[in-house]
């Protein structure tokens, strides 16, 4: 009878073990895929509420302005926007820049770039030619490029013709 006594409180203590260690390698993979999936998530959402349109472009030869207006729900911040990609030069030959620099933070009074707000974007010609001296627009060829690209993947770009 006790002999019965002993093996059963061996086989619960096993038990017990056995769950505790079952828990600690099964908890830690829940809360990584559950983590992976919130961050997912908003990755997404922030990808989704995020959309700019080009709504006018000049250009000439000295320098180019282009206006954006923030059409998304998604109020972008100046570290955000300081992150994004511009392209400008002749269509199928241009330079790529960074955007910090070339807007005026102070079309942005609390910081952010919120919805309906236009963001002026001046490229001086000295800034392209330094990276692509034969990029600017000129008299043989006028046709101009702009892009920009956001941090999430956003790209909107344009094609016109440059007053030079």
């Amino acid at each position: 009878m006790s002999s019965e006594s002993i093996v059963t409180a061996l086989f619960l203590i096993s038990a017990v073990i056995a769950a505790g260690v079952l828990i600690s390698a099964i908890f830690p993979a829940i809360y990584r895929t559950a983590d992976t999936f919130g961050s997912v998530s908003h990755e997404s959402d922030v990808q989704m509420r995020t959309d700019i349109k080009i709504v006018n472009y000049y250009a000439d030869s000295s320098n180019a302005k282009i206006w954006l207006k923030n059409i998304g729900t998604y109020r972008m911040g100046t570290a955000e926007i300081d992150d994004s990609d511009i392209f400008f030069g002749q269509s199928g030959n241009f330079g790529r820049l960074p955007i910090y620099g070339h807007y005026d933070t102070n079309e942005l009074g609390n910081g952010f770039w919120d919805q309906g707000e236009t963001l002026t974007i001046t490229i001086q010609k000295t800034d392209i030619t330094a990276i692509c001296p034969e990029c600017w627009p000129s008299a043989e060829n006028n046709d101009a490029y702009f892009a920009i690209v956001l941090p999430t993947g956003v790209r909107r770009s344009v094609e016109f013709t440059a007053d030079v």
